[in-house]
């Protein structure tokens, strides 16, 4: 099962679908962008309707949009198969349905153990984890209801509502993590206290942040006890 922990006080390093900053996002080009920057990690989302095959790309409409240009499944699986042996992968989930042929595919290409498979939904999560045991879970929190990651710096709240968001974070945290199965947390930068991650590392999950493209962001949550960052930009973890 993939390793999400630090390893010697070091970060560990998750391209977010790729690396934005340095090649389109959700692409075998921004892969490889990513990859040659130093990430040991590559995240990316999972779309599909309920026919057709199963895409790479952060919604449904978005990828079909981009018609041929849009990976399938199998072949970004394939890329990491055969291309990128020593990469981890982590799978956001941006579907409800055909869970199993997920899980199928990660089998199938021999990925299951290198993979973690992200969602907020602890249902989905437990699909995946029935279907295929040797898959790590990640539940991702918050949902976005609040609008916490759709602007800069978590704007969408105000610094009260942040205050409370974050003093409730830990026990949902416990919550969800029991619900889902999960052993890790995808927990928003800004949640990213030193009690939530007490709270998840209580329960032996590991924490991993999204998506911090900013050195100040990095040292705070580093301080916090985070287990890896997810960034658009590999090029912020540089010394």
């Amino acid at each position: 099962m993939i390793d999400l922990s630090r390893r010697n006080g070091r970060l560990r390093r998750i391209g977010h679908r790729g690396a934005p900053a340095l090649a389109p996002e959700n692409t075998l080009h921004g892969f490889r962008a990513a990859i040659a920057a130093g990430v040991e990690v590559v995240e990316f989302d999972v779309v599909g309707g309920r026919r057709g095959p199963l895409l790479v790309g952060h919604s449904e409409r978005e990828a079909t949009e981009a018609g041929s240009e849009a990976p399938t499944l199998d072949e970004v699986l394939g890329f990491f198969a055969e291309e990128a042996r020593e990469i981890g992968l982590h799978v956001d989930l941006k579907l409800r349905v055909r869970l199993p042929e997920v899980a199928a595919a990660l089998a199938r290409h021999g990925l299951a153990h290198r993979t973690v498979v992200s969602s907020w939904s602890p249902r989905a999560l437990r699909t995946i984890g029935r279907a295929e045991p040797e898959v790590r879970l990640g539940i991702t929190y918050p949902r976005d209801r609040i609008g916490v990651a759709r602007r800069p710096g978590g704007q969408a709240l105000s610094s009260v509502g942040l205050a409370v968001l974050r003093a409730r974070t830990p026990r949902r945290l416990v919550g969800l993590l029991r619900r889902s199965g999960a052993t890790a947390v995808m927990l928003h930068h800004q949640l990213a206290t030193r009690e939530a991650v007490l709270a998840a590392h209580t329960l032996g999950a590991a924490v991993v942040v999204w998506t911090i493209d900013e050195r100040a962001d990095l040292a705070r949550v580093a301080a916090a006890g985070v287990d890896g960052v997810i960034t658009n930009d590999p090029r912020l973890f540089a010394d």
